[in-house]
């Protein structure tokens, strides 16, 4: 007999395994094991009756969840169960939050021990922590379970609610979510202010200046004895100075005026001022400052921070990486203490141990900042790790490590200067001491490079010097509109805010852009039209659901429930069921929300009308007797339609397509038009006889405005057919696809009849118009990484022995794109994974769901299916009450033995997977 330990990932299990004593047998359970419906067919047979079901909670039944065992998942079950046949004792060791308790309470309830139980919790998985959980088990927190839980149903009755009542009156397929709606009506709220801002001008004059041959620069900041205008003082809706400014505004005219007449006249120092400063490091990270600092440095997405930092955490690399505290534990200042005197020199170290305190109010998830594992750091050097998993324990490392450095101490020089009636102003900085700055400056990749650039060096100067002039120049500026939210920016403002929880911003923002809310265009989230009509309804008719004050009150309520502060059921109560309840207000509501007026979009500074159809977003002017409708293009957003966009819309709808020229060789008509996937030319008319004229999309990145002819022509010879393989005797061809030029080769058809064919990308400077046939036939001879079958592909990446069997877990590119491969189960990769970014975790995890589905008559379903399309499936509508015949139904199905669900007085959970949590369907 031995002692069970169950953990969530076969990751994180390999790893803990290595710290426990034998007896001890740790398996995976994969995440979570039960979920919510999400289709009717996850609905059984004695429920499906219920039309309570549809949603997963019988909210007249005190909000009973409808708990499954997923397909994919009853393989692990199975496993578990006769893993624990063989055990004396049961250990749960899920993560140490709130889902972590409710992965454990789930599985308690699905297996059933007949042996004692143990709860088990660490921070970071390391010989000396897992010694110390193992002395200090306890039981199953049953407040943090009801929290999670709570949580969970709310998000499922905000999504199952709300999503059928947009399909209604915008447009099938929509969602609504508690956290989710709230996020995108703040990416609309500044869209919308970049659309009302009025931009402003004005100028002012830079002087080159130098003193003891040292050159430096000095700005116009008054004339006259008054303040020249910045762009703090221009009023962001008008473009115009705010009312009661005393400033002095220059235009063009008078800015050159004033150069010339400045240009020979005697400078001279007036006013000299250094203030001496210093600087703290930053507190070590939390969930939500280590995601700002990832996309602001190394340009992760949340996502792919929390993805790479559970592989690092899972491996033992660095503490458990949801957080909100920026609490040290007194071993992890001392290594980083013994870090700085290490590497650094004691003149380095800060006086004292320097720790922090966690300023908001819900921290409770972990009970320590993000940091090194164990009580020795390995310095990034030491881990062996590459790519983004050493990327982000660098940055993790150096954070942890200038919390214990010393202060870097400046000194900040202003010097006053006057010509004539211009006052001008001089700034420098001085670093006096380093310190911190030596091992991490916040926002920047190179510290060295960072203590240079924040630097700027005046000469020494004395009041009454004469500085020599040696250029002087006007310059004109243009007030910018409020920036765009970058994910760093959004998770900033939504921790600020108070709403969601920073462990489910990652989450939060993958689904508003896998769901089409929002785009991803340079780094900056841009709101779609989708996102500005379900804003606007929500606004108009569900105020308190996209509230900011609103949700982060829920969030407080959420946090009292898990310390027993606040009653989960009537919180429930009262947000779904009450006179002002959820349920209430869309049963009023829906016959009040005109659908015509729901799907029309007002944007500043357009006077047509845009609207929400069938097949997307389109353009609605009245043309005298008619309506004219042209449809705008998908990738076109709300912030890239401006008056003159519209104009070619509709005049491309009204007059036909644009005529760029003629053919040099047919002498037929080359068309510019715009379709639903954007801009394309076209050759010839659509005639009877030639209804599909031949048509070339434009590359991304080519200006429609600055299309020529030649390029057209060109766009419109593709594919060219370079010449017949000597091989083969067959074409060999030059083309433009979706992910770039390349140059294919066709094989012909096998024995099945299926058409064969050989790509290669085209590579430097190669040209898709000029590459020449003998180019194309060395590219053909390279080999073609990741292509092939069986034993003789060539994997894009070995990942390692699978931690079950040891065989060998690859990665292959196929003709559909990459895949994971383990014997003959082949996995596609996880929606939105790159190849270099799959964890062992991660492919098993894929592999594991792919065999529990294969071979059984039903679809895999995605793990990331949106919630639209699994309350779609259950035709999900108003909720009518369930009758007591039903609640007697449901209760004796509390009582069977067989069946593979369980009703519960408990609230719902969140779906988790091993590498990374995922919302349910209807989630935040």
């Amino acid at each position: 007999m031995s002692t069970l330990v169950i953990v969530e990932s076969p990751t994180k299990a390999k790893t803990i395994r290595n710290y426990l004593p034998r007896g001890y047998r740790v398996e995976a359970s994969m995440g979570h094991v039960r979920d919510l419906p999400q289709s009717a067919s996850d609905i059984p047979a004695n429920y499906k009756g219920e039309d309570w079901a549809k949603i997963g909670v019988n909210v007249d039944a005190n909000f009973e969840p409808l708990y499954i065992i997923p397909q994919d998942k009853k393989k692990v079950v199975k496993s578990l169960k006769d893993a624990l046949k063989e055990a004396n004792e049961l250990v749960l060791a899920t993560d140490e939050d709130r889902e972590g308790e409710s992965i454990s309470w789930h599985l308690l309830q699905v297996l059933q021990p007949k042996v004692p139980v143990k709860r088990m919790v660490f921070h970071e998985i390391t010989e000396e922590a897992i010694q110390e959980a193992l002395r200090n088990c306890r039981t199953v927190d049953e407040q943090l379970v009801h929290a999670q839980e709570t949580r969970r149903i709310l998000d499922r009755l905000v999504g199952y609610t709300l999503s059928p009542l947009l399909w209604k009156k915008i447009a099938w397929g929509l969602s609504a979510g508690r956290v989710q709606s709230v996020a995108v009506r703040l990416i609309v709220k500044r869209e919308r202010e970049r659309r009302a801002f009025r931009k402003g001008t004005y100028w002012d004059l830079k002087a080159m200046l130098s003193h003891d041959n040292t050159p430096f620069e000095s700005r116009l900041v008054t004339l006259g004895g008054t303040r020249i205008a910045t762009g703090s003082d221009f009023d962001e809706s008008t473009g115009q100075i705010m009312a009661g400014r005393q400033v002095l505004l220059l235009n063009e005219e008078e800015a050159r005026a004033l150069q010339d007449r400045l240009a020979d006249s005697t400078w001279t120092v007036t006013n000299l001022e250094e203030r001496p400063s210093t600087r703290k490091p930053s507190p070590p990270f939390t969930t939500s400052t280590l995601q700002q600092e990832a996309n602001r440095k190394l340009r992760l997405s949340a996502r792919e921070t929390m993805r790479t930092a559970q592989s690092l955490y899972e491996q033992g690399y660095i503490t458990y990486m949801r957080t909100d505290s920026v609490h040290l534990s007194q071993q992890a200042i001392a290594a980083a203490r013994s870090c700085v005197e290490a590497m650094y020199g004691t003149a380095y170290l800060s006086p004292q141990p320097r720790q922090y305190a966690t300023k908001s109010k819900g921290a409770q998830e972990a009970h320590e900042a993000i940091r090194p594992a164990g009580s020795t750091f390995r310095t990034p050097q030491q881990t062996g790790l590459s790519g983004r998993e050493l990327q982000l324990y660098d940055l993790i490392w150096k954070r942890t490590v200038a919390t214990q450095m010393a202060e870097a101490r400046q000194t900040h020089v202003t010097v006053q200067l006057q010509v004539e009636d211009a006052g001008f102003r001089a700034t420098g900085k001085r670093i006096d001491f380093p310190g911190f700055f030596r091992a991490y400056v916040e926002g920047s990749d190179d510290p060295n490079a960072a203590i240079e650039s924040q630097e700027v060096i005046l000469p020494t100067l004395t009041v009454g010097d004469h500085p020599e002039c040696q250029d002087l120049e006007a310059i004109a500026h243009e007030t910018q509109p409020p920036a765009r939210y970058t994910e760093a920016s959004l998770v900033k403002t939504l921790e600020s805010e108070g709403i969601g929880r920073p462990s489910t911003y990652a989450s939060i923002i993958g689904t508003i852009i896998d769901r089409g809310y929002v785009q991803m265009i340079s780094n900056s989230l841009v709101p779609t039209f989708t996102a500005f009509a379900v804003t606007r309804l929500l606004e108009n008719h569900f105020p308190d659901l996209v509230d900011t004050s609103f949700t982060a009150r829920m969030e407080q309520t959420l946090d009292e429930i898990s310390t027993g502060e606040a009653e989960w059921l009537p919180y429930l109560k009262q947000f779904y069921l009450g006179s002002s309840g959820l349920e209430t207000q869309v049963k009023q509501r829906e016959s009040q929300i005109d659908p015509t007026e729901a799907r029309a979009i007002d944007l500043e500074g357009l006077d047509a009308k845009v609207r929400i159809g069938r097949y997307g977003a389109y353009i609605e002017v009245d043309n005298g007797e008619e309506l004219v409708k042209a449809n705008i293009p998908q990738n076109l957003t709300p912030s890239d339609l401006d008056p003159e966009q519209v104009e070619v819309l509709l005049r491309q709808k009204i007059e036909g397509p644009d005529k760029i020229g003629f053919h040099p060789e047919t002498g037929e008509p080359i068309y510019q038009r715009i379709g639903p996937y954007g801009p394309y030319v076209q050759l010839g008319d659509e005639t009877t006889e030639n209804p599909k004229p031949k048509r070339a999309s434009l590359p991304k990145g080519m200006n429609p405005q600055e299309l020529t002819l030649e390029q057209a022509v060109n766009l419109l010879s593709l594919p060219r057919t370079l010449g017949l393989h000597p091989d083969t005797g067959r074409k060999v061809q030059a083309n433009l696809g979706q992910y770039g030029p390349y140059i294919v080769h066709d094989l012909g058809k096998d024995e099945d009849g299926k058409v064969k064919k050989d790509y290669r990308s085209l590579k430097g400077d190669d040209d898709v118009f000029t590459i020449t046939f003998e180019r194309a036939l060395e590219l053909l001879a390279e080999p073609k990484l990741g292509r092939g079958r069986g034993k003789t592909a060539t994997p894009l990446r070995e990942l390692g022995a699978h931690p079950e069997d040891g065989e060998p877990v690859n990665i292959y590119n196929g003709p559909y794109g990459p895949y994971i491969k383990h014997g003959k189960i082949n996995a596609s990769l996880p929606e939105g994974a790159k190849v270099e970014d799959i964890s062992m975790e991660a492919a098993v995890k894929a592999l594991a769901e792919k065999a529990g589905t294969k071979g059984k008559g039903s679809k895999a379903r995605s793990s990331r299916a949106s919630q639209s399309e699994a309350a779609g499936k259950t035709k999900a509508a108003a909720k009518p009450k369930a009758t007591g015949t039903a609640k007697k139904t449901a209760a004796k199905k509390t009582t069977a033995k067989k069946t593979t669900t369980t009703k519960t007085t408990k609230t719902t959970k969140s779906t988790r997977s091993g590498t990374s949590r995922k919302s349910a369907k209807s989630s935040e």
